[in-house]
């Protein structure tokens, strides 16, 4: 089992708490230094879920005699449409406990089980990188692709699959140019439009403010040109030695000259010469578009673990678009004018998790 029955777990001094505006440096501190810690676990999300997404953020720490042993950033999101969950964590693709002991691991899901029930959700949700309770429902949607990747360039580029690589060098010659910005709107344009073509509601561009302000030494806007024409953009976060690639889109231009091989093969040299030696293409819907373009890059896909404690439902909770109650309103809301899509869509998108 993932936790103890409680008549088994004996007093160690261990305390678990809620997190406090005061815990800050040193819940990141943790995190800096927990193997299992991803940049999802950073405390600035409970900012960004808070003002971003309007929704309440419950986190919890585990502490014995004054230091950290583990943490589980939570959060309550309540809706009409797609229900009330405790999720570890929404708009994230990993979560979860991070702890560096057994008792910190099974105490933290003990109080989440605990909270859960307390609150009266559908479920509680567990974006586990690795199996944690295999007793409880899971969720095989998604898998994620990483890879290491070398400081040198010829390295990395021959890492790519033949085809693959074809595709970069058809975007070279193209003369494709890439930049670092800050112009948030820049990216905002090109990654509205995308999503709204994929029929998915876009976040509001409050939501990537308040992101980039509170991680804004660890994010970085780039744009993707073509014959002077904005094409393809992408934010991506750094953490450790890590580069993740997390919010990136792309308009129809961009397809004849491979605007998308172009700007992820761009971001893996940059992120090479400054010292990066893991690329986190995040996850992806098996047997999806973007599932078989990673593919084609040479990753391999590795399952994630998302672990659901049902407490009011019976069923695992698919807020998410292979559910067929969605496929008429994902194919209408392509049809949306953008300017509908941009004012509409970060209503719904804040209650997807």
């Amino acid at each position: 089992m993932c936790v103890k029955p409680i008549d088994a777990i004996v007093d160690t001094g261990l305390r678990v708490r809620r997190y406090l505006a005061s815990d800050h440096a040193r819940w990141d501190a943790f995190v800096a230094h927990c193997a299992q810690a991803t940049f999802f676990h950073r405390s600035g999300w409970s900012r960004v879920i808070t003002e971003g997404l309007g929704q309440r953020c419950r986190y919890l720490l585990a502490e014995r005699n004054g230091e950290i042993e583990g943490i589980l950033p939570l959060a309550e999101v309540r809706s009409r449409l797609f229900g009330h969950a405790l999720i570890s964590t929404p708009c994230c693709v990993y979560g979860g406990v991070a702890a560096v002991s057994e008792d910190a691991r099974q105490a933290l899901i003990l109080e989440s089980m605990r909270l859960a029930r307390r609150l009266g959700v559908d479920a509680l949700e567990m974006r586990n990188r690795e199996a944690v309770c295999p007793e409880w429902p899971t969720q095989n949607l998604y898998v994620t692709f990483r890879r290491p990747i070398s400081e040198a360039d010829a390295d990395n580029f021959k890492s790519i699959p033949r085809k693959q690589r074809a595709m970069v060098r058809k975007a070279i010659d193209a003369g494709l140019s890439a930049c670092v910005t800050n112009d948030l709107d820049r990216f905002y344009r090109i990654y509205s439009e995308s999503v709204r073509n994929l029929g998915t509601p876009v976040f509001s561009r409050r939501f990537f403010a308040v992101l980039i302000n509170e991680f804004h030494s660890d994010t970085e806007l780039s744009v993707v040109a073509a014959s002077g024409r904005d094409v393809a953009a992408v934010l991506s976060f750094y953490f450790r030695d890590e580069v993740l690639p997390y919010y990136g889109g792309s308009q129809l231009a961009a397809r004849p000259v491979k605007g998308n091989d172009f700007m992820y093969w761009d971001l893996m040299r940059r992120a090479a010469a400054r010292g990066v030696r893991v690329f986190d293409y995040g996850r992806s819907k098996v047997g999806t578009g973007p599932y078989h373009f990673k593919k084609n890059w040479g990753f391999v896909p590795q399952p994630l673990h998302y672990e659901y404690y049902l407490v009011r439902s019976r069923v695992i909770p698919e807020n998410n678009p292979m559910n067929p109650r969605y496929r008429l309103l994902i194919a209408a809301w392509k049809w949306l004018p953008l300017s509908i899509a941009n004012t509409v869509g970060p209503m719904l998108a804040r209650h997807l998790g």
